[in-house]
């Protein structure tokens, strides 16, 4: 089992973003969880999009399988499903990144939550930075609404995959 990069005493850089779908909980989990990268995490300046995904070890529905996406600008990171509650949670850990956040964060904590909401399902993703010595300001200053924006963007791209998928488009 793999330390987790982020611990309670930690003071991190949380950005989170949510967005609503029509389908029910157990459907938008089933669909989100091993979504394709490449479909999902288009370039969206200055983040560059995911290219495709090597290396992975496993099935990612439970938590231990690792993975290297790999970005349409050359660089790519370490991922590792670290937590797995089916049907409700999952929680990855991002090192070893060969762009620009290698200088501002140690790694990241992506976590997905999905809850139902009425008759459909809120998907609710936060993303959690461990920001180098000297490097926090950076992350939540000028860094965090250009990703915010790239998050907005990704999860809208997840929704329209599970809601086309669930309508058998």
């Amino acid at each position: 089992m793999t330390p987790l990069l982020i611990g309670p005493a930690d003071k991190t850089v949380a950005i989170t973003v949510q967005q609503r779908t029509w389908k029910a909980p157990p459907d938008t989990f089933r669909l989100l969880a091993p979504i394709d990268l490449p479909t999902v995490f288009h370039r969206v300046a200055p983040f560059p999009g995911v290219r495709s995904v090597e290396n992975q070890t496993e099935a990612w529905d439970h938590a231990g399988p690792r993975r290297n996406p790999q970005f349409d600008d050359g660089s790519q990171v370490d991922e590792q499903l670290t937590e797995y509650t089916a049907g409700s949670s999952f929680a990855y850990q991002l090192t070893g990144f060969t762009n620009v956040l290698s200088r501002l964060a140690v790694g990241v904590r992506g976590e997905f939550n999905v809850s139902p909401d009425g008759d459909g399902t809120l998907i609710r993703w936060t993303y959690e930075f461990k920001a180098l010595p000297g490097r926090r300001w950076i992350l939540a200053g000028p860094f965090a609404p250009l990703w915010r924006r790239y998050m907005v963007a990704a999860l809208s791209r997840c929704v329209q995959v599970i809601e086309a998928e669930a309508s058998g488009a």
